[in-house]
């Protein structure tokens, strides 16, 4: 198995498309070389706890709600080029993550952090859901298929807040300023929702080495 770290946040439509296309190009292939690593990484890692109106976070951040429009139709052309569902209308909040980092974090101790992640990411991008949300949250921890119990036992308290907030830092120290970033047997960086004709290439060029083994992570 080769390693596969990905730093990613769920709000971040690119994150959202460039793991859709991983997957996309992971269809071609009878078995994943890869062990994957999910790694905190927050786009707005001083947002309020509650979050914000989520319009007014893009006319801020693009200046103007046309400008906010602009920027999302290549956003839209991508998403649709391999039917990865994305309902921006539906988007009301833009939620402070770190809860929704945690969750991914607790998952993955279940070996679930990718399923995890993927549900965060298309109950928010395709349906509009507020992951900031504490009763949200557990209920998308419990569509993963892990103990809704124990994200609402964990959620209101600070486990783990210290040791994701260390990674992130970490992550950043390394040069790490953008996601997705995928990296590759701890050595070679992919950045950005590369396209699937970039990822059969990877896939290919690893074929050789990956014959026979499975689909992992941690």
């Amino acid at each position: 198995m080769i390693s596969l770290d990905i730093f990613s946040d769920p709000v971040c439509p690119f994150c959202y498309i460039g793991l859709g296309n991983l997957r996309h190009a992971l269809k071609d292939v009878p078995q994943s070389p890869f062990e994957i690593h999910w790694q905190p990484f927050q786009l707005n890692p001083q947002m309020a706890k509650g979050g914000i109106e989520r319009r007014a976070y893009l006319e801020g951040l693009f200046g103007s709600k046309a400008r906010a429009v602009e920027a999302h139709v290549p956003i839209l052309k991508m998403a649709a080029e391999i039917d990865l569902p994305m309902d921006l209308a539906a988007i009301k909040r833009m939620p402070n993550t770190l809860d929704a980092h945690r969750l991914v974090h607790w998952a993955t101790l279940e070996q679930r952090g990718t399923e995890m992640s993927e549900i965060l990411m298309a109950a928010y991008w395709a349906e509009g859901r507020d992951i900031g949300d504490p009763k949200t949250l557990i209920e998308l921890f419990e569509r993963a298929g892990l103990d809704p119990a124990v994200a609402e036992r964990l959620l209101p308290t600070d486990a783990d807040i210290e040791a994701l907030t260390a990674r992130e830092a970490h992550a950043r120290e390394r040069g790490i300023s953008a996601v997705p970033t995928f990296i590759l047997d701890n050595a070679h960086a992919i950045s950005g929702a590369q396209p699937v004709a970039l990822w059969r290439e990877v896939l290919a060029d690893l074929s050789a080495l990956t014959q026979g083994e499975g689909i992992g992570e941690s």
